[in-house]
């Protein structure tokens, strides 16, 4: 894929939920990183699995989303939909169209999740199911992710996914495979078939993939959102500053989502923890952790990165 040169991504930033020692919510920290994400001039995204949504109750997420829509205030933002389901569960449109309704009843942009009777369908059929799910969506984003991040994950084919391109409120896609190359398959296949869809990168080992063209959505993005906001603009002003600054948040990627790949999430508490942005590092007791010897090397890279902003 050529570079396309000043162009100016659209940056989708995923939100950590943080926790309390004592396991409850820290509100006020995911208040507080929401709109530090809107004044870098990032859009949140909120209830993805930065934000443990296949691990929360309902009443949970719907709180996060309202806290969202408050800030926001109008801004855009979106927002994790689907079905938490178990493996062997059928598909399920109506818990779908419930998630979406749920999110744009709070005024944000709905990310519609994969769930195991969602991947489990035959290729035939994705198309007819994202068509029905999403049937009472004014727009959404679709979301294919490998196994790496969650275990009801699925690439879909160029083929599948050149039909998702044309379902028409469909604005977009999130692709998480961790692949350069099944990324660019997907990028000639916007420009060709329909050049105003987003292909957001969810490849975190790959964050200059907007250079060619890709968007994000990215989990990465939440340790550093104002860092990201910089070399965004870096990129699109032509300056070569760009590639210090993205090297840097690269390394911060390559540290943070080695295997397994989930605990990039602990990782994140701590660095946001080191920045002084949150007062505990704990994450869902669900979630994967990292051993206490990263906060070392996460604290050696903090003043690198603040003396880049």
């Amino acid at each position: 894929m050529p570079v396309v040169p000043r162009r100016t991504p659209v940056g989708v930033s995923a939100v950590l939920l943080p926790f309390h020692a004592d396991g409850s919510i820290d509100w006020t920290g995911f208040e507080a990183h929401v709109a530090r994400t809107v004044e870098a001039g990032l859009a949140p995204a909120v209830n993805m699995d930065t934000g443990y949504a296949p691990l929360l109750d309902d009443a949970t997420r719907i709180e996060a989303l309202k806290r969202t829509r408050d800030i926001c205030k109008g801004a855009y933002y979106v927002a994790g939909a689907g079905v938490f389901d178990k493996p062997g569960d059928g598909f399920d449109p109506a818990g779908y169209q419930a998630a979406i309704d749920e999110v744009q009843q709070h005024d944000g942009e709905p990310v519609v999740f994969q769930s195991f009777g969602l991947t489990n369908l035959d290729d035939r059929l994705i198309t007819a199911a994202y068509a029905q799910l999403t049937k009472d969506a004014d727009s959404f984003i679709a979301f294919e992710l490998g196994g790496m991040f969650a275990p009801f994950g699925k690439i879909y084919s160029l083929g599948v996914y050149e039909q998702l391109m044309r379902l028409p409120n469909c604005i977009g896609a999130k692709h998480s495979s961790l692949s350069r190359q099944l990324e660019w398959d997907r990028l000639a296949l916007r420009n060709k078939v329909r050049p105003d869809f987003h292909v957001f990168t969810g490849n975190d080992l790959a964050i200059d993939m907007i250079m060619y063209g890709s968007d994000y959505l990215l989990g990465l993005s939440t340790f550093a959102p104002d860092l990201f906001a910089k070399r965004d603009q870096l990129w699109a002003d032509g300056d070569a500053s760009f590639y210090e600054v993205n090297d840097l948040l690269q390394y911060l990627g390559f540290f943070a989502f080695r295997g397994p790949v989930p605990a990039y999430k602990h990782n994140a508490a701590m660095f946001l923890k080191l920045r002084g942005w949150i007062g505990c590092d704990d994450t869902h007791p669900g979630s994967a952790e990292r051993p206490d010897s990263d906060r070392e090397v996460l604290a050696e890279l903090l003043p690198r990165v603040e003396t880049l902003l």
